[in-house]
């Protein structure tokens, strides 16, 4: 089954060769289930800080190492002719694109390239063995009239994941040779990174180390330093007939580990591993758009190795800690979007019980009425300044118990969520607390960005939305009414009546406060620094879309329309109306350009989700319309990083993707949509 998921960029034409840099924007990525990976263009060119063979996840405060950065990768004809098969970048040096490569695949999720030069034929596949931080990279000889030698020269520049390319290389690496396998350390607690290659034939050249430079053009497009090193320790060389493999493995897991099983044993077990996700999703989840997304919905789910104490308190409870990646390359764990994401990467997908191993994690990191807001690279301690996360903490837990029927995951975690309505009602850290006048929540402190519009350069707060936000409200009152119902069932009716007074309250006050009569729709933010905001933006969505609507129904239907009208796109909904003052159609440039956009138009995947939501709730029979919504990412699929879906996309056609390459409730919330639409879902 999944290997007969399939995605396939055939490689351009010679005439589309004229403009590499389309092609260059296409990237991959594997990941490996405990937040490290591997990513890169399907060229081989790198492109990004952020490509590499091997970004090892190390326990704090190491956090995501990049170990192994490039493989330059060369045939050599008997006759003594060579063609390199991948490419590399110099700066002010031109370049051109791998003449060699005739496709590019993802094959159950991985990716794939085939090579053909003269009358030979050659396929690379990549794997990164589940919870190991090691990489696989096959080589087989499909088709060759003659044995031909395959040179491979490891190029490596250590340091973590997010540093800029420019750091040093620091104090000569270290290389030990035994055999065939090769040890190179950095200084420091760095493990070594490992390499060996499995063949019939293969030799490693140690040719004293040479080292080069590369260069970067998206850093360079973003603003960041762009030319960094690269150093090799020498190159592998391997005879192969047709149909031989040859594979080289990096890692920097013990050489017991590395080595315990042979590549072919590792490459059948991920297949069978991939066969297994597919096999308990849901049904309308394992074919087609739906079940692509099953496999990238992998990849953020993972065991957080850089915090060992919190598995050994897991462990200790006889329990698991689990938790999501918000994006690659550079997100650690959100808690916002880890909630958001939860029931489309794990309940859709069939994923129970790392479900409840995540709202369980959780549970041990609310502080203060407040769960993280993410957990800094190669931190052990979350930081908290968010206002939402822990609302759609509960919403999380009511799809979990819904799919699940597992009370016992909710009364253990009840105790955390009582304390985080008590530390609400009577206010806690960033301003955070129910207004004692009208029942709503309100949040803001100098400084900080509370909501999920939280972009922030350097003192600037480009969307403070300081006062009583849309979506935190809507998100407040259905917390409320889940409290008042989980209360009840749970034998304490006493505080079940006093949720359902204070949900009362809040729903009388925000039919009052939000509705912005000249506009059809609700204002975002009301008792704001600058007083009420009538801008129109998606956050508004969430008032019809939750489970518990905070908007009263006679107003569905105008607000939906506004939305559709004003920001929804092929991909997503703007997050601001193009005819707004601050509407930015762009987002790219430097950092500060790029933030001052984020949210001030820039197109949002995940919003799909909740306006499906409100769509069939105002049309409950419109299932064909709904999915209408959602078509455009069947395209996207095929372009950014292959098989996944970006975080952002520009405001205007083309709706370019921009931001994260892969982001969790991108993938999360397009896969619940689509099963929801499907001919058997239920809205």
């Amino acid at each position: 089954m999944a290997r007969s998921v399939l995605n396939k960029v055939p490689w351009p034409s010679l005439e589309a060769q004229q403009h590499p840099e389309t092609w260059l924007r296409k990237e991959w990525l594997v990941t490996n289930g405990l937040g490290g990976y591997a990513s890169g263009s399907i060229s081989g060119i790198c492109t990004r800080r952020y490509h590499g063979l091997l970004v090892s996840a190390l326990p704090a405060p190491l956090g995501r190492v990049l170990m192994f950065n490039h493989l330059a990768e060369t045939l050599v004809f008997p006759d003594g002719g060579t063609v390199a098969l991948t490419g590399e970048e110099h700066a002010g040096a031109p370049f051109a694109l791998p003449a060699a490569l005739q496709e590019f695949r993802l094959e159950g999720g991985l990716p794939v390239w085939t090579f053909s030069v003269r009358d030979v034929t050659l396929e690379k596949r990549l794997v990164l063995p589940f919870q190991q931080n090691t990489v696989h990279v096959t080589y087989t000889l499909t088709h060759a009239p003659a044995p031909l030698t395959l040179q491979l020269r490891p190029r490596i520049h250590i340091r973590p994941h997010d540093a800029h390319v420019d750091v040093e290389l620091g104090t000569p690496y270290v290389v030990q040779m035994v055999e065939r396998r090769c040890e190179v350390r950095a200084s420091g607690d760095l493990p070594a990174l490992k390499l060996t290659m499995h063949a019939n034939t293969a030799a490693l050249t140690l040719d004293g180390g040479s080292t080069g430079e590369f260069f970067y053009r998206v850093e360079h497009a973003r603003g960041y330093p762009s030319r960094g090193p690269v150093w090799s320790p020498g190159f592998f060389h391997v005879t192969l007939r047709e149909h031989e493999s040859a594979t080289l493995v990096a890692s920097t897991e013990s050489w017991e580990s590395m080595t315990e099983l042979t590549p072919r044993e590792v490459f059948d077990a991920e297949m069978v591993r991939r066969e297994k996700l597919l096999a308990r999703a849901d049904p309308r989840a394992r074919s087609g758009l739906a079940a692509e997304l099953v496999l990238a919905a992998d990849q953020f789910i993972i065991t957080p190795s850089t915090r060992p104490t919190d598995a050994a308190r897991a462990h200790a409870a006889g329990d698991e800690v689990r938790t999501v990646i918000a994006g690659y390359p550079w997100f650690t764990d959100w808690g916002r979007d880890t909630m958001i994401s939860l029931e489309g990467l794990t309940l859709v997908t069939g994923r129970h019980r790392e479900a409840g191993c995540i709202l369980r994690t959780f549970r041990q990191y609310v502080k203060d009425g407040l769960i993280p807001n993410m957990f800094p690279e190669g931190g052990k301690e979350g930081l908290y300044h968010t206002a939402d996360a822990s609302l759609w903490y509960f919403h999380a837990m009511d799809r979990y118990v819904r799919c699940t029927g597992d009370v016992g995951t909710l009364e253990y975690c009840l105790p955390a969520l009582l304390s985080v309505v008590e530390h609400h009602l009577r206010g806690t850290r960033f301003g955070i607390g129910v207004d004692p006048q009208d029942g709503l929540l309100r949040q803001g402190a100098e400084g900080y960005q509370l909501t999920w519009m939280d972009a922030k350069v350097d003192h600037w707060v480009v969307t403070p939305r300081r006062g009583k936000a849309v979506e935190i409200n809507a998100l407040w009152y259905n917390a409320l009414r889940l409290m008042e119902r989980w209360l009840k069932d749970l034998g304490d009716p006493a505080r079940s009546v006093e949720m359902g007074e204070h949900a009362q309250r809040c729903q009388e006050s925000f039919q009052a406060r939000f509705w912005y009569a000249p506009g059809g729709h609700l204002y975002d933010v009301v008792d704001g620094e600058g007083g009420d905001d009538s801008a129109c933006r998606p956050n508004q969505v969430l008032a019809i879309s939750l489970p518990h609507p905070v908007l009263a129904q006679e107003r569905w239907e105008s607000v939906l329309q506004v939305v559709r009208r004003e920001l929804l796109t092929p991909v997503g909904l703007r997050s601001l109306s193009p005819h707004h003052v601050d509407y930015k159609s762009r987002y790219d440039g430097d950092l500060r350009a790029r933030d001052a956009a984020y949210h001030q138009g820039t197109v949002w995947g995940w919003l799909a989700g909740p306006f499906v939501d409100a769509w069939l709730k105002v049309h409950p029979q419109d299932r064909a319309g709904a999915a209408h919504f959602l078509s455009g990412f069947a395209p996207h699929m095929a372009d950014a990083c292959i098989g996944t879906i970006s975080e952002i996309f520009d405001a205007e056609d083309p709706f370019t993707p921009r931001g994260c390459t892969a982001q969790a409730w991108s993938v999360a919330e397009v896969l619940r949509a689509l099963v929801k639409v499907a001919p058997s879902g239920n809205p």
